[in-house]
């Protein structure tokens, strides 16, 4: 891999008659070693007299095509960067962090935080990355959460150094009152990623909670909120047809549903860098990380049914982990305080009709549906909060996103052979997703 920095061409935008003050600029990014198209490039269009005047940013297809929409009249120049060969990763974590780093195993993760209301680099930013890590020792698995900070400098730039190298790590900008969301990112094997942030600011809207049956009053709860508007479209992988009735949300913030078109809006979503949520019944759902700002591009969208990724991975190996992991929550059950476990005979016992209904008595636990009506919401009592989301396996695979009402599509009650229950400390550690501190719940099937 090697990062090329390129500056080229200065061009001057003119929008088409009297009423048209903008236009639109588009083209190919190609490597000029291999003679390709170069995909995933990021396109950045700058004023000529000072390069911190940010304009439009694109991201170039598998094509390598770009297109820079809604650019006022003017002088420009346009640039790009990529990760690619013109320096290897070793020499530029060497550049930054030492030359030690260049031998280690640890990776780099820079880039530039840009403020969300003038695009321009933001300078005194706070930059934490966080990471799991799991030690087994011989007295059990000790869990070790590291955090690393870096502040941008003048220019915006920021630079992580000693992350782990092919792990997941979590990040977050702030400065004041205003922050990214907590994204998360996956360091790749070469040992170095670039990352751009956008920071903004965001609001607090109560919202009423929807009575539960499991409780005399529903408390309130607040959603984020902004002065964005952010729009897209749904499809259904394998046929890029339109899928209409998912919900889209912009996490712990506002949500949407598509229409028969696939196409969705969200008006009032908080800008910055944040996380994008899709969740459709009989799908699997989709987190992305998306840039919310003026001008900022629509969002596409493709879901995969959860028939066909549980197809896969049946086929290639839950049958025989199925059998180890069975014989591992029986004797989990047997292990004195920690977890709770349903069994099947727990069920029948039970005047349930949905899977989730067997949820609805425990102490601890409970079932709500969100602000806007449609989801409802399985919560549990957190390590580190009061009532939040707990993480869900479903026969020992993490399912993103999972909420109550995939659970009753997906599960009839006869078929659940047990069910185990984390929200305090000593979860298993195949059990343990980020650092929600908010538990997991396991199911398992017949």
């Amino acid at each position: 891999m090697r990062l090329r920095f390129l500056l080229f061409v200065t061009l001057y935008a003119s929008g088409v008659g009297a009423q048209s003050a903008r236009t639109t600029v588009s083209g190919v990014v190609r490597d000029s070693i291999a003679h390709r198209p170069l995909a995933a490039a990021t396109v950045q269009l700058v004023a000529p007299d000072s390069l911190a005047r940010f304009g439009r940013t694109a991201i170039s297809d598998s094509l390598g095509r770009f297109t820079l929409t809604d650019v006022a009249d003017g002088r420009y120049m346009i640039g790009f960067y990529h990760p690619l060969l013109d320096s290897s990763p070793e020499k530029i974590r060497a550049a930054v962090c030492g030359v030690r780093a260049a031998t280690d195993s640890a990776a780099l993760l820079m880039g530039v935080v840009r403020d969300v209301k003038t695009l321009t680099p933001a300078s005194g930013v706070k930059v934490a990355g966080e990471w799991l890590e799991l030690a087994f020792r011989p007295d059990g698995v000790q869990r070790h959460q590291p955090r690393l900070i870096a502040t941008t400098g003048e220019n915006g730039w920021f630079a992580i150094c000693n992350v782990p190298r092919s792990g997941t790590m979590f990040l977050i900008a702030s400065r004041g009152a205003d922050s990214t969301d907590m994204i998360e990112v996956q360091i790749p094997a070469e040992g170095f990623l670039r990352r751009e942030l956008f920071l903004g600011s965001s609001r607090t809207r109560a919202v009423a909670a929807v009575s539960r049956a499991d409780s005399a009053a529903a408390s309130p709860r607040t959603i984020r909120v902004g002065d964005e508007r952010l729009s897209g479209t749904v499809l259904i992988a394998n046929g890029s047809r339109p899928l209409a009735g998912a919900q889209v949300r912009v996490a712990d913030g506002v949500a949407a549903r598509t229409n028969e078109r696939g196409e969705w809006t969200v008006t009032d979503a908080p800008a910055g860098t944040r996380t994008l949520e899709v969740r459709a019944i009989g799908y699997y759902p989709e987190r992305r990380t998306v840039d919310i700002f003026d001008g900022t591009a629509p969002v596409r969208v493709t879901l995969s049914t959860l028939k066909a990724v549980l197809d896969t991975v049946r086929i290639s190996a839950s049958r025989v982990r199925y059998g180890s992991d069975r014989s591992g929550f029986e004797q989990r059950a047997r292990s004195a305080g920690v977890g709770r476990f349903i069994t099947a005979d727990d069920i029948k016992r039970r005047p349930v009709t949905n899977a989730s209904d067997v949820f609805r008595l425990m102490p601890g636990v409970r079932l709500e549906r969100d602000s806007s009506g449609f989801t409802k919401q399985l919560q549990v009592r957190g390590m580190m909060a009061d009532w939040c989301t707990p993480s869900i396996y479903l026969n020992g695979g993490f399912m993103s996103g999972f909420d109550a009402d995939e659970i009753d599509a997906m599960i009839q009650p006869e078929q659940i052979k047990g069910i185990e229950i984390y929200t305090g400390p000593g979860i298993p550690a195949a059990f343990q997703r980020g650092m929600t501190g908010c538990g997991s719940i396991v199911i398992w099937t017949r």
